[in-house]
């Protein structure tokens, strides 16, 4: 079997490729270099919109009473922007884990306890099915009960809880705004960082909603962290290497739940991840022009695969 560079060497069970740089508006980078079996991926992103984006939070976060921070149920954790805290520290603070149809239910649980456990409240949602939706309004109103308390011994009634959504990209925060109030209100797309400008919505005479783009940080400190993102989608797919993603994928799946890829591909598990790769790209006949094995094209598969759900209720960490 012959490989292109870039590809899969089946035969020693090794990959490898150039050390790549690229560039994200300018500013943000994704530097791989990789020798032999061993991942040195290292995400580094932060493109200068979202840096003013975070200038203009500091500013929004004055108004408001309450955060709602969206972060993706697959990887609660480390969807979660380390800014936030800080930004949001004296605020009323609520998590919505969406896109909960799509990870590990047992794993959903445990992580609602974890965040539930730091004081914060907690809904698990999928926004896209409306799904966890028609709880949350209760959950806000629960939230900052101290404050309608407050307010009502001044004197002031009917005053709308003004709350702040936040969340990095492809977290589904507009597709969350849209669902709540019930219109398209704000900006959606599949893109990471999509979303416009700053919207106030009225959903109702209990809530005001302050849309903002989502930001990430500038440096991931834990490169799993990097490569979780880049997994479900956070990270744009043009500046990844889409083999070596897939190949950490295939790493997770055989440790975390056995029996996945063996079940959905009819591959060994035994064999090393470079050689499942091959063997999705036969079974499902990712073939290229030149009538070679498309590892690639497998790849991507795999990726998608897991990002729509097709590969079952996966969440990549834990507690």
């Amino acid at each position: 079997m012959s490989a292109k560079r870039g590809s899969i060497l089946s035969q020693s069970g090794t990959w490898g490729f150039c050390i790549r740089r690229y560039l994200l508006s300018g500013t943000g980078t994704v530097t791989r270099k990789s020798k032999g079996r061993k991942n040195n991926m290292n995400f580094q992103w932060y493109p200068g919109h979202m840096t003013k984006a975070k200038r203009q939070m500091q500013e929004d976060i004055k108004l408001i009473d309450l955060v709602v921070e969206l972060v993706d149920a697959r990887i609660p954790l480390s969807s979660r922007n380390p800014d936030i805290d800080e930004l949001g520290k004296n605020k009323y603070r609520l998590i919505l884990m969406n896109k909960s149809d799509l990870a590990d239910p047992r794993a959903t649980e445990a992580w609602s306890r974890f965040f539930k456990d730091k004081g914060y409240y907690v809904v698990s949602l999928d926004a896209r099915s409306k799904a966890g939706m028609k709880s949350i309004t209760d959950m806000i109103m629960e939230a900052c009960k101290e404050k309608i308390e407050r307010d009502r011994k001044r004197g002031i009634k009917n005053r709308p809880v003004r709350a702040m959504v936040v969340g990095i990209p492809n977290v589904g925060k507009s597709t969350f705004i849209n669902s709540y109030a019930g219109k398209a209100c704000a900006k959606t797309g599949n893109k990471p960082g999509v979303t416009k400008g700053k919207q106030w919505i009225r959903l109702n005479r209990n809530v005001e909603l302050l849309d903002t783009p989502g930001i990430l940080w500038p440096k991931f400190e834990d490169q799993k962290v990097g490569l979780r993102l880049a997994l479900i989608g956070s990270i744009k797919d043009e500046i990844l290497n889409i083999d070596e993603l897939a190949i950490e994928l295939i790493k997770f799946l055989k440790e975390s739940y056995a029996g996945l890829l063996q079940e959905r591909y009819d591959v060994d598990e035994s064999v090393k991840e470079a050689d499942i790769l091959c063997q999705i790209a036969e079974n499902r006949k990712c073939i290229s022009k030149g009538g070679e094995l498309d590892y690639s094209k497998a790849a991507t598969l795999l990726i998608d695969e897991f990002r729509s759900g097709c590969l079952g209720r996966i969440t990549l960490e834990r507690p």
